[in-house]
């Protein structure tokens, strides 16, 4: 039973008492049961528009994840991260000794750039690349490979 209808059987209740009312204590009885049938509708209206609020908010819930998803990918997907999909070059810095990764588009692209360490203008060069044997260095993707700093 809803209170409405609680509210509702209570007016029904107090009807059939057949309550005089001229007299003090039912002029109070039957104002608290208008308060009362005030008070149910008001939280009608609210439990209305808190249904409408939860439905826009699983859509948003449901929209944000899709966004996510397109942003972020499926997190179950570990493989799109390795780097072993794009070899990766080692260039160690001559001044600092500092050791960084670049992929092969930077190598052929870009021909120099600074050390991230010193700010010394490294010149890259495929002399640089290592074998797809050896450990590159640059991730923890359970490739054999060692994580990048």
């Amino acid at each position: 039973m809803t209170i409405g209808e609680k509210v509702s059987y209570l007016k029904g209740l107090i009807e059939g008492l057949d309550i005089d009312k001229g007299k003090k204590e039912s002029k109070i009885i039957l104002a608290m049961v208008d308060i009362i049938e005030d008070l149910a509708l008001t939280v009608d209206d609210i439990e209305e528009d808190l249904d409408e609020v939860m439905d826009f908010v699983e859509e948003l819930d449901e929209d944000l994840s899709d966004v996510e998803d397109d942003l972020y990918g499926d997190e179950d997907d570990d493989d799109d991260d390795c780097c072993c999909d794009e070899p990766m070059y080692e260039v160690t810095c001559p001044t600092c000794g500092e050791t960084i990764y670049v992929d092969e588009d930077t190598l052929t692209d870009v021909g120099s750039m600074p050390c991230p360490n010193c700010g010394e203008e490294l010149e890259l060069d495929t002399d640089f690349a290592f074998d797809d044997e050896e450990e590159c260095g640059c991730c923890d993707c359970g490739c054999d490979h060692e994580e990048k700093e």
